[in-house]
């Protein structure tokens, strides 16, 4: 009974989310874990070999009550595991897959063919969203700190693929990446000659865009300084011809 209540307290510290067909690695390792922590994960080892019936010594002497009576317990353990490791997997699988590999009768058998399944499409999977990272192109009418969490999305699955990027290589690509609005700055921060984290870059940019959205802001504001500027040198020139003018009437002539 103790033994028992161990193991469920130990699955209710690990609560998978049930597979749908999607992040396989993730929940291989979470279900790996699980059966880990309830110590019946060696089911899954392919080198497993079988619990055979005891035998006569090489001189003939029969194995003893004893001797037989602890293969029997061992083999009712292993009956038992194959049981609850076989009962896990199916149970942290969704309805329709479920259906699919409940036919299958031994753990092993079914943890090969979801490996075997879903491995492959998750190598197609690594490709496709490394080109979608790579491929990513920023633009302008969209904010840049929006388009920075869309990278950053990316990353983040591919980590669970267990591809890691750097973040020096984060750091470039979005620097590389900037619309084309932003050539100039792109090119001040390439120019830069410390190293600068994901944090502070996206600090910069935060910064940038946020001058950049005031200044937008305000271009009636910059248009009326200008025309003002421009009439009043307008009206001064104006003036000055004027008095000009007016001077010519009063000037004496010499007789």
């Amino acid at each position: 009974m103790e033994s028992e209540s161990i193991k469920v307290m130990n699955q209710d510290m690990v609560k998978l989310d049930r597979f749908d067909g999607n992040n396989f690695s993730r929940w291989q390792d979470k279900m790996m874990f699980l059966l880990t922590t309830l110590k019946i994960s060696y089911i899954l080892n392919p080198n497993l070999q079988p619990i055979e019936d005891p035998k006569p010594s090489a001189d003939g002497k029969q194995p003893t009550e004893e001797e037989i009576e602890e293969i029997k317990k061992q083999k009712a353990k292993r009956e038992e595991d194959e049981v609850l490791c076989r009962s896990h997997i199916l149970n942290t699988l969704s309805d329709r897959l479920y259906d699919l590999f409940t036919r299958i009768k031994s753990a092993r058998e079914i943890w090969n063919a979801l490996e075997f399944k879903y491995k492959a499409e998750e190598e197609g999977t690594n490709k496709y969203l490394i080109a979608k990272y790579l491929e990513y192109k920023m633009v302008d009418d969209k904010s840049v700190l929006e388009q920075v969490h869309e990278l950053e999305v990316l990353v983040n699955k591919i980590h669970v693929l267990k591809i890691v990027l750097p973040e020096s290589f984060q750091v470039a690509a979005i620097i590389a990446k900037l619309p084309s609005t932003w050539k100039d700055y792109s090119k001040k921060l390439m120019h830069k000659t410390e190293d600068i984290s994901l944090e502070q870059l996206q600090k910069n940019l935060r910064i940038e865009e946020e001058s950049r959205i005031r200044d937008s802001k305000n271009p009636v504001e910059s248009d009326c300084k200008v025309h003002t500027v421009e009439k009043n040198e307008s009206l001064v020139k104006n003036v000055n011809l004027q008095v000009k003018k007016s001077g010519q009437h009063f000037k004496k002539k010499n007789f």
